[in-house]
């Protein structure tokens, strides 16, 4: 949504220039295969660019300093968009994106923080990535970092809906409001695809532990940016990204 200029511009440094959202589609295309999990990355995609173009202090420059926001990528096993954003965030150059899921690729199905730039976990495997987060937002608490502008760094984690069917999720969720972490941020894109489901929503999970809980439309950039930094002090943050139900 935003005017920037297209990857096919360079920067100084030579490296390709920032992207806009109009060229996501473009580059997604770039990957191909029969192990796509279109669905999964395209529910993803819209957050995924509030986030790393509005919301998180994270660039390429930024990217191994202490006091950087961190993101966590739970929902593992649909990364084209991942992929995608970070190539037109300035992490990633698109010239990986056509070696998506082959031999010798760092670009695999399921991200590895220790081959794509940019990227903090590694995920696929699901219900790991709020555990993990909630991990970092304490240790991130613990050393108390502030920036120049006195502010924290934050941990937001994207999940999906059907992946809050794992168990792991019920602790973090339990410690993390009782822990009042409220540097954690969690972002569900909800879909339709959990096999159980939660009695009385999604929502209401994360609220009876103390949680902070809003939900918007999975489609819309200003109500997700609204959403993703309405104020939450004490509490950890939960936003329910609502999109098109998945095809069964």
């Amino acid at each position: 949504m935003n005017g920037m200029t297209s990857t096919a511009a360079r920067t100084a440094a030579g490296r390709p220039a920032p992207a806009s959202y109009a060229d996501l589609p473009r580059l997604m295309s770039l990957m191909t295969g029969d192990a796509k999990h279109d669905q999964a990355a395209t529910s993803t995609l819209d957050v995924l660019w509030v986030l790393y173009d509005r919301v998180l202090r994270v660039t390429p420059q930024t990217a191994a300093d202490d006091t950087r926001d961190r993101f966590l990528l739970s929902k593992g096993h649909g990364p084209m968009a991942y992929y995608a954003v970070l190539a037109a965030q300035g992490f990633l150059d698109p010239a990986e994106l056509p070696g998506f899921g082959s031999s010798g690729s760092v670009l695999g199905l399921h991200p590895d923080h220790l081959l794509v730039p940019g990227a903090e976990i590694s995920s696929g495997s699901l219900g790991h990535g709020l555990p993990l987060a909630v991990g970092l937002a304490l240790g991130l608490r613990a050393q108390q970092l502030t920036r120049p502008d006195g502010t924290s760094p934050r941990v937001f984690v994207l999940l999906g809906d059907g992946e809050l069917d794992e168990g792991s999720n019920y602790e973090a969720i339990a410690f993390a409001g009782r822990a009042g972490l409220d540097g954690l941020h969690a972002v569900v894109v909800d879909n339709a695809s959990a096999s159980h489901g939660w009695p009385g929503g999604i929502e209401a999970r994360f609220a009876v532990e103390g949680w902070s809980v809003l939900r918007t439309g999975g489609r819309d950039h200003a109500a997700l940016h609204a959403a993703l930094t309405a104020p939450h002090p004490g509490r950890p943050h939960l936003v329910v990204a609502a999109v098109e139900p998945r095809d069964r």
